[in-house]
């Protein structure tokens, strides 16, 4: 069964603009079918870490909003606090990483909220379908992403050094989790501690509910593994990195446990969610870093799909066939030829479906698109 994934190519002229190109696509997909008057709509999104450029433009943004305003929703733009330090580990710094980045409410129409509260520790517990092999009985998502009445996913389709690409399902899966969620997809344990680095001053146990962390005689950090829930709030509040994240969960795993997420938030919403991808500037790296590199093919469009598997696939797919652009032939090994998977071929310890497969096998969506140009 195939899923029907629509595309514009960014052609545009004076009768047929960008804004009336995204508003055709959202008419056409049926965005706001299931729209009431003063529906609460997350609209999320990757606002970019500081220094990054090839973040998607907000300007990008506001025929989305309007639309969606239009059919008497009330949008906002959301992401969550990110586990590692940063411009974006809590939502004071995470909004004015946004509102340095261009996302301006008054501009845009929409305010900006962080969907897992002031320290990322703001969570709905979503119970888990258990399947054969799965690794969640219960996940962690963003309160405000779960409390909405509806979920459009507005993503940067480009490469990912962990997940090999980054689009509609790392969005959700790992955007829309609370920091204790984000742990339990990276780790197998709770946070790692640099004795070398601690220098004794307490903040990290003052803000661990859970009493996992202590001084020993020497006044460096430990941390019991027993008691510690893998929120990740120590990871904040420690200034010198002697806590960081432990990342033992292999690639496969990680994968995986991402689609699950993927699968919860889902779960949290009565009708069907819209996926929108942004194929453009598809540089190798995530927008988490706080530098751009060159992309590695040209523009290619926007997509937009109800089934996040599909749109996915399609991007890869087109990905894979388009050219290569010259400044990023150095990212490519020298046997690349256009065709073969460009993010695999970067990001070479990633499995060749990168997740896909179990996407598909635990009901996300179907790898079978058909691709309908709008």
């Amino acid at each position: 069964m195939s899923s029907k994934v629509y595309f514009w190519n960014m052609r545009a002229s004076i009768k047929a603009p960008f804004n009336n190109r995204i508003r055709k696509i959202l008419k056409t997909t049926k965005a706001t079918e299931h729209i009431a008057s003063g529906d609460l709509t997350a609209l999320k999104v990757h606002f970019g870490e500081l220094g990054n450029t090839t973040f998607l433009r907000p300007i990008w943004l506001k025929p989305i909003i309007s639309y969606y305003k239009k059919a008497g929703a009330k949008p906002f733009l959301t992401d969550t606090s990110t586990l590692y330090t940063g411009e974006r580990g809590n939502a004071p710094d995470h909004q004015m990483c946004a509102a340095l980045n261009g996302f301006d409410p008054l501009l845009l129409g929409a305010p900006v909220i962080i969907a897992d509260g002031l320290r990322g520790e703001s969570e709905v517990i979503v119970n888990s379908e258990p399947h054969k092999n799965s690794h969640f009985k219960q996940t962690y998502i963003a309160s405000d992403i779960a409390r909405a009445d509806h979920l459009v996913a507005i993503s940067h389709f480009k490469g990912h050094g962990l997940a090999g690409y980054g689009g509609a399902l790392k969005n959700i899966g790992m955007g829309c989790a609370s920091k204790r969620g984000k742990m339990q997809q990276h780790c197998t344990s709770g946070p790692k501690g640099n004795v070398h680095k601690c220098v004794g001053c307490g903040l990290c146990m003052e803000l661990c509910q859970h009493g996992a962390l202590s001084l020993d005689s020497n006044k460096k950090i430990q941390v019991d593994d027993q008691l510690c829930v893998g929120c990740g709030a120590c990871l904040l509040a420690c200034k010198t990195g002697a806590l960081q994240v432990n990342w033992e969960t292999g690639i496969q795993e990680f994968l995986e446990k991402m689609m699950e997420y993927a699968l919860a938030v889902l779960k949290t919403k009565k009708s069907p969610s819209l996926f929108i991808n942004f194929a453009i500037n598809i540089t190798p790296e995530c927008d988490c870093l706080s530098w751009s590199d060159a992309p590695i093919c040209p523009d290619l469009g926007i997509f937009a799909s109800a089934d996040p598997v599909a749109l996915d696939q399609a991007c890869i797919d087109m990905a894979d066939q388009a050219p290569i652009i010259p400044s990023a032939m150095h990212k490519l090994p020298e046997n690349y030829r256009v065709g073969e998977c460009k993010f695999t071929a970067i990001h070479d310890k990633v499995p060749k479906d990168m997740g896909l497969d179990y996407a598909e096998k635990i009901g996300l969506g179907s790898r079978k698109y058909q691709l309908i140009y709008i």
